[in-house]
């Protein structure tokens, strides 16, 4: 007996010890992690990017930018507008990747409107948090940070996909990424849509006709692709994001969409895109010189984003699955678009002509008749009246930052945030 009670008390000696010892080392691994995230927090904003490659000093980025704007966004406080009520069989599941972007965000709040609930995903390369911060939320709306590279598992009807950068500076920042995101990430897209039985709609580009021999652009049109100049990252992989389409489509039968779109612009454009609409209306809202790339005499046809919205619904409802161009067909040089720009904005600004950008097309301007007769699609928004709501939305942007927005030039570039250079 005696020695039964030993033995339990040791036991319990052990036990109580060892408890002791798994309580210490639990407080200090909480305060070597707690130390960890101080000095974290504390640590020089550039010091933690020496040393990173570019998509990790994206991802410092974004996620920075996500928090500042999700606390500035004031979306505790938010007003919804008014969204259609549908019947529980005509309500869809629509996911839209890169639905905090310029095109996106305009996308997301039609389908918003509509009444189907909408999820957005993005990992905020190029997309803004106050772009979609209104419908924060709302019960119909849900936001992924995830990156389309990598595989997701959802329960969707549609697929509007939309992720990757779409101007040259962004693009050619990570070339890599931009090839990763129109290749394995439109193939995810793809797999989810066949588990789902989902249809899906791949937003391709005009830039799939690189510099054309012939004008306008039809959609038999096999174009004329530099493929290893600097625009190849996004040109030939959104090329190959259309064979994966197709690929899928003969395969597995997954429905799918593709749309190619021309220059676009309206509110919500990124202020440090480095596009001619933005830097145009930016330079001249504040005085300065209109920054030209080349002598201005190659052509571009500009469509509003309402308009081009339009078509991307009207092509995902229809029953036209081959590619399929959405722009407007009304062509400008480059130096009649400045020249409008300055009596739009009643500016004084002089036009300046720098270094033409290599592989920049002579030529830009969509054949738009497979549009109007396959979707029943044609732009409504003359190229003035846009012009004059996006010189709005950029003074608004302008009085937002103190008088003071910085543009950039054709060189690759990472997305600033409205100030950023």
């Amino acid at each position: 007996i005696l020695k039964l009670q030993f033995l339990y008390l040791i036991g319990n000696h052990t036990r109580h010890t060892m408890l002791l010892v798994d309580r210490n080392r639990a407080i200090l691994c909480t305060g070597v992690a707690f130390l960890a995230l101080v000095l974290y927090t504390l640590a020089p904003a550039g010091s933690a990017a020496q040393g990173l490659t570019p998509a990790e000093e994206r991802m410092i980025f974004d996620v920075q930018t996500l928090k500042s704007h999700m606390r500035n966004a004031n979306i505790e406080n938010n007003v919804f507008q008014a969204v259609a009520k549908l019947p529980a069989n005509e309500k869809k599941r629509i996911l839209v990747t890169g639905g905090a972007g310029f095109v996106g965000s305009n996308l997301v709040d039609r389908l918003m409107v509509a009444g189907h609930h909408v999820i957005v995903m993005d990992n905020f390369f190029t997309g803004r948090m106050e772009n979609i911060a209104h419908w924060v939320g709302h019960p119909n709306f849900v936001v992924l940070e995830h990156d389309v590279i990598e595989p997701v598992a959802l329960v969707v009807d549609q697929i509007y996909h939309l992720a990757s950068p779409a101007s040259p500076p962004h693009y050619m920042y990570d070339p890599v990424q931009t090839i990763q995101t129109n290749t394995q990430g439109t193939k995810n897209l793809l797999d989810l849509a066949k588990r789902n039985q989902a249809r899906i709609l791949f937003t391709s580009t005009s830039e799939v006709y690189g510099d054309p021999k012939v004008n306008p652009q039809k959609e038999t049109y096999w174009g004329n692709v530099n493929p290893i100049g600097p625009r190849a990252c996004y040109d030939e992989a959104k090329r190959l994001g259309e064979t994966f389409m197709y690929s899928y489509e003969k395969m597995h039968d997954v429905e799918v969409r593709v749309v190619r779109i021309f220059n676009t612009f309206g509110p919500r454009m990124h202020p440090n895109d480095g596009r001619v609409v933005s830097n145009f209306i930016i330079q001249a809202l504040q005085g300065l010189p209109l920054k030209i790339y080349g002598n201005g005499q190659q052509t571009r046809s500009f469509q509003f984003v309402d308009d081009l919205v339009d078509g991307i619904m009207a092509v995902m409802a229809g029953d036209c699955s081959t590619p399929i161009n959405v722009g407007n067909p009304d062509e400008y040089t480059v130096k009649e678009f400045a020249t409008l720009i300055k009596e739009l904005t009643k500016s004084a600004s002089e036009i300046q002509h720098l270094e033409a950008s290599k592989d920049d097309p002579a030529q830009r301007k969509p054949d738009i008749e497979k549009a109007m007769k396959e979707v029943g699609w044609s732009p409504k928004v003359s190229v003035r009246e846009g012009l004059l709501r996006t010189i709005v939305y950029f003074r608004e942007q302008l009085e937002k930052n103190g008088g003071k927005l910085v543009t950039i030039g054709q060189e690759p570039k990472k997305p600033g945030y409205l100030k950023g250079a």
